[in-house]
């Protein structure tokens, strides 16, 4: 099996020649950057007739999850930006990371160890090529050089990175590290993106700038098994792809943007209607995995400043739902909105009050699956009385000082996994931040 990592430093060398000028004079040519996060769950007794295998426990329990990250910037020559991640992590979610669709803590994944393990999380390359129209400041941060960049440009990523560093961004709700924790508060809930368990994919991406619009695209690779760390190098049989679209507009004065996304996944992926078909006592999806199989959906992500200091954003997005859960979470419809207020009002410009509400839904297939006692690799009830996942969240994040950040959270679930018959259930978390 071709691997794509192997081949990454050859690529590198036969690229140099073509961009080896010298950096630009007013660049930043290096950067150094760090993070850790802390975050404490818990959640009290909630009502619970039955559980399964991959239930939310109804008794009360509280778990730490801890994660940091040093961030090496360098740019080797003009428009080219080489970023490497080393990152640990230690401790684990509530209930194992199962039983909610909508997972309240975006610093854990389904695997968390409570022993402190660290990996290199990015090898990534990004190329710019401007070609015209007004120039902006960039401003240095993590992985982003400062310097100056074109309205209108060309971008291209290559490496091992986050499909979340190119896809779906936006401004109020997207950094589980500083805003809400909710999985799907930080991205489109039903998109399955290409990811190992802790995030991170091996592809590549092209972006096209023209002044207030963008379009993106790009395949990365696929786990090799749902929801693990070992990928599936064969791209001709295993990728997910994506196309977006993004305009940049003022309302009001006031700066929004509109994306609009399409993505298909194919891979190795179970059949849930197959697999209701072939065992109709215990349904096993994992047992009718075959290539071929594909998922696609689409997504919209709003976002727009109302005042100075109030923001407001929204997703809505839907896949087809017809094969297994492969890589993010078990949502199949997804809508979400909310609100994100700076605190200069009560003289704490740098401090952060957001509020949201999730509804996360499942397909037909997915529903009669669960409710015949299928496991997914995140829920499994034994049986399911369903019915829309809900959740709000509201968090605090103070600011005490230019690297340090405390935040208080809530969320409120009603019918985790999609189960009418469970909770609700309320979360508290108390989360650290640090960064320079």
């Amino acid at each position: 099996m071709r691997r794509l990592s192997p081949f990454l430093p050859a690529l590198l060398l036969a690229a140099l020649p073509l961009w080896s000028q010298a950096p630009e004079a007013a660049a930043e040519s290096w950067s150094l950057h760090g993070q850790a996060t802390v975050v404490t769950q818990a959640h009290g007794a909630f009502t619970s007739p039955y559980q399964g295998p991959h239930s939310l426990s109804p008794a009360a329990e509280s778990a730490t999850s801890f994660t940091t990250t040093l961030m090496l910037g360098w740019r080797p020559w003009q428009g080219g930006e080489l970023y490497l991640d080393g990152e640990g992590a230690a401790g684990k979610g509530v209930g194992s990371v199962l039983g909610v669709a909508g997972a309240p803590n975006g610093e854990t994944y389904r695997v968390g160890n409570p022993e402190f393990r660290a990996t290199v999380a990015r090898v990534w390359l990004r190329q710019t090529f401007d070609l015209g129209g007004d120039a902006s400041k960039v401003d240095p941060d993590a992985h982003q050089l400062g310097g100056s960049r074109d309205a209108r440009r060309l971008v291209l990523h290559l490496g091992k990175f986050s499909v979340m560093d190119v896809f779906d961004a936006n401004t109020y709700a997207h950094d589980p590290r500083s805003q809400f924790l909710n999985w799907t508060l930080m991205g489109h809930g039903a998109w399955d993106y290409p990811a190992d368990t802790r995030g991170y994919t091996w592809g590549g991406a092209t972006e096209l700038y023209w002044d207030a619009w963008a379009f993106r695209w790009a395949r990365f690779a696929e786990p090799l098994e749902a929801n693990q760390l070992e990928m599936d190098h064969g791209l001709a049989r295993a990728h997910g792809d994506v196309l977006e679209v993004e305009h940049d507009h003022d309302l009001g004065g006031r700066p929004g943007v509109v994306r609009v996304m399409v993505f298909r996944n194919t891979t190795r992926m179970g059949d849930y209607r197959l697999s209701l078909a072939e065992q109709p006592g215990a349904p096993e999806v994992t047992a009718t995995r075959a290539y071929g199989r594909e998922k696609h959906g689409w997504g919209l992500n709003l976002e727009q400043a109302l005042t100075a200091e109030l923001g407001t954003f929204a997703r809505w997005s839907w896949s087809d739902g017809r094969t297994e859960t492969w890589a993010f979470t078990e949502v199949d419809r997804s809508l979400s909105g909310g609100l994100s207020l700076k605190g200069g009002g009560w003289g704490r410009p740098q401090d952060r009050l957001g509020a949201a509400f999730v509804q996360n839904g499942l397909s037909p297939d997915h529903q009669a699956y669960l409710a015949a006692g299928g496991l997914g690799f995140l829920l499994g009830d034994g049986r399911l009385n369903y019915s829309p996942e809900r959740i709000l969240e509201t968090y605090y994040a103070a600011a005490l000082g230019p690297f340090f950040t405390l935040s208080l959270d809530l969320q409120r679930i009603a019918n985790p996994g999609h189960n009418r018959d469970r909770g609700p259930v309320s979360l508290y978390a108390v989360r650290v931040h640090v960064q320079f």
